[in-house]
This record gives C-alpha cells, structure tokens and sequence, in this order.
C-alpha cells in the first residue's frame, strides 16, 4: 500500500516527529540555501580545474577543511580527505591502513559493538591479506576495558578501531585512555576512532586524543547525505582503497561533491553555535523521553549507559514481548518516526549486533527502538511521544504472541 493509501486509511496523526536521525533525516532550510548557488551559479566546475567555476568549488571546499581544522584541532587541510560517506571513510582507514602496513598474517583490532562499515572492512582485510581479526568484547553498557584491550596487543597489530560513541546504543567510550593503551602496548599500531556519532554532540580535539585516523558524516549533524570525513594524522601511511583520476585528494579519486560539502560546512556552523547550551538542551530532552518510557512502559529495557557516559542525543530501548518492525510501523501511523535497531540491520530483520554483544537475548533486541534527539525537538515533541509510544506497546502486547516464559502471578 502507498503512503497516501495508508494516511487515507487511518488518518492524518495528530502531530509528526521524527526521531531517526540516525540512519538519516531533513536538512535545515540555511544548510539548504547555502547548497543552492553551488548547483549552478558559482563553483560548479571541477575544484582541480584552472578556470573561474573551478577556482570557487575549490575555494569552497578548503574553506569547509579549514573550518573542520579548527573544530578537531587536525593540524592543517592537508590532514582531512573528503569521501562521500562515512562508510567510505571508514573503509579507507581500516583497509587502506591494513593494505599500507605491507603485513602478511597482521592483526587488526575492533571492538564487538562497531559500525559494520567498521567490522566489514577488517574482515576483508582478513582475507585479503591473511589478517587475524580480533572483536574486543564489551560490557553490559557497551564499553572497553583498557585492560582487556592490552590482552589483545602485541608486535603483529596493524590496526584498533574503537567508536567514539556508539552509534546505536550512544555509549561514550574513553578514547583517550585506549589509544594510550594501544600506543604503550606497540607505537607502530594504528588507533582509528569513527566518531560520525560523536561529533556535534561531544567536542573532539584529535591532538588531545591522540588517534591516527578519525571519521565524520556529514547527515550525522543534520547536513546532507554525500559527504564522509576522514582525518589522516600527519605521517600516516594509507593506501587509497579506490582508483580513478586524481582531483584534489591523493588518497580519493574523483570529483568531489562541492554543494554537500558546502552544506556540511553550514551544518557544522549550526552544529556548534551555542554549543554547551545546545548540547544541556538536547540532554535535558533525552532524559525527559527515556525516563518517561521507562517509568510509563512495563518491561522494558534501557540499552547503553545513563548519564553523562552516553550521548546527549541518544534513546536506546527494548520493549519486551513486541517485535520492533510492528513498533515503528504502529508508531509511523500515529506521526512518530523512529526505527528499529539501525538501517544497517532492520532491512534483513536481524538482531543488532551491538545489542547482543551488550548480552541482549534475540527477543530482547528484536524489541528494540531508537530515538534521536535534536536541537530542533521541542517539550511538546517529547510530550506527544509519551502519550503515543506507551499506548502503541499496549496496543501491540495485547495482540502479539510473544508472552512471558513465568508469566506474573
């Protein structure tokens, strides 16, 4: 049936909130208008081409890494390679570092919970070149002992990779404390973070923490889908994971996407303006939706941290005895947009990993449904979700045949 057929069918809702963020979402209108000129008034040739249209895309584009230089504190423009994605970015640190290393029978490092843009990409390499990869379990909230971590390190490590913050779950991890673990253990090993999840909601200074390679996404902050980021310290040997025809960038060919570089640039500033205020708000928002939940909905269970160790943004919960596809579509038909699980894995209804390496059962992470708070959330948003959320799971629970094993007396 058809958006229109089902809107037809059961009506307009009452209110729309979106809260999936995370796999992706709307662009604000000043990101919009600062895209616009780059279609077809000004720097729309090629950046690597010596005429006039050429000359404003390339103007443009390291005008947005000179801004991204000051917000990661990278050293200079020459550090950040734009991709179009933060999967590409990701697949260029850990394959273009496992490739470069020149190592047979090598070791790459990742933790349990990592994006699979992450987890992929290591395990090619694996086959590729004879690697050993190694997923660093975690705990109950999703974090990695330094400790366990040191187990796994000796002199073959090419490569840890550890998120900044966990893009499911928002657990932020002590990054600082794991490259220090990682460097102390073999200086030669590489620490990659991707921290698509983590900018805009945590400050991140890459000198501060120490890391080698770092990945941003553009849609992340509320830009536009086409833009990756991958910070390369200075030294730092990778090999470029695809070939063409060189433009700007020595480690990815092709023609750089200047409108959704100059929208990422654009969300960035709007991502940061009032920063410390922005991010108490959003928190503050965070905690209204997930405590309420947790107090309105019987069974249920929070996934990831409390407090100031998860991300400002983030609303992880299973409601047990539901299954999390019937969730959002319920939700979708009352005006609430979340999702289940992440994109990478509700299309071909599998648990989450993440979750299950947290120690979730199948039914438990089946269950669950992830909300992302904005800036642009407000009270009655939060409001309007505690009214139709628990409602929807007891709407759902009532007809599902998914029943408590010991049922309450």
């Amino acid at each position: 049936m058809s958006v229109e057929g089902l809107l037809r069918e059961h009506g307009q809702p009452e209110r729309e909130v979106y809260f999936d963020h995370e796999n992706s979402g709307w662009v604000p209108p000043e990101v919009v208008e600062a895209m616009l000129p780059y279609f077809n008034r000004k720097g729309f040739g090629h950046p690597s081409i010596t005429n006039k249209p050429g000359w404003e895309a390339y103007e443009a584009v390291w005008r947005v890494k000179e801004h991204l230089v000051k917000e990661l504190n990278a050293g200079g423009p020459q550090n950040l390679v734009f991709t179009h994605s933060g999967t590409e970015a990701n697949n260029l640190a850990v394959l273009g570092s496992a490739i470069a290393s020149g190592r047979k029978g090598g070791k790459v490092i990742v933790s349990s919970v990592e994006h699979l843009s992450v987890i992929f990409p290591a395990e090619f390499a694996a086959k590729l070149l004879g690697m050993k990869v190694i997923k660093v379990p975690v705990d109950e909230e999703g974090f990695v002992d330094p400790e366990v971590l040191s187990a796994y390190m000796d002199k073959d490590t090419v490569l840890v990779s550890v998120q900044a913050v966990n893009h499911e779950i928002g657990t932020i991890q002590r990054v600082k404390e794991l490259v220090k673990v990682v460097k102390e253990n073999n200086p030669e090993a590489l620490f990659h973070t991707d921290a698509c999840d983590a900018f805009g909601r945590i400050k991140l200074d890459v000198k501060e923490l120490g890391v080698d390679l770092l990945t941003l996404s553009s849609h992340k902050i509320l830009g536009p889908k086409g833009v990756g980021v991958l910070y390369v310290k200075e030294g730092v040997k990778l090999e470029p994971v695809i070939r063409g025809q060189l433009s700007t960038q020595t480690l990815w060919p092709g023609v750089e996407n200047v409108p959704a570089i100059v929208g990422f640039g654009k969300a960035m500033e709007l991502a940061f303006k009032d920063f410390s205020n922005q991010v108490r708000r959003v928190k503050s928002l965070r905690d209204k939706l997930l405590n309420g939940l947790l107090n309105e909905v019987p069974e249920t269970l929070l996934n990831g941290p409390k407090g100031d160790l998860r991300a400002p943004d983030n609303v992880n919960i299973s409601f047990l005895y539901v299954e999390g596809e019937a969730v959002t579509v319920e939700l979708s038909l009352k005006g609430i947009y979340a999702s289940s699980g992440s994109a990478c894995t509700s299309r071909i209804l599998e648990p989450s990993h993440v979750l299950l390496a947290i120690g979730r059962k199948h039914e438990e992470a089946h269950g669950s449904i992830l909300f992302k708070i904005t800036r642009y959330h407000t009270d009655g948003d939060i409001d309007y979700a505690l009214q139709v959320v628990p409602e929807a799971i007891k709407r759902l629970r009532s007809i599902s045949s998914l029943k408590p094993s010991h049922p309450k007396q």
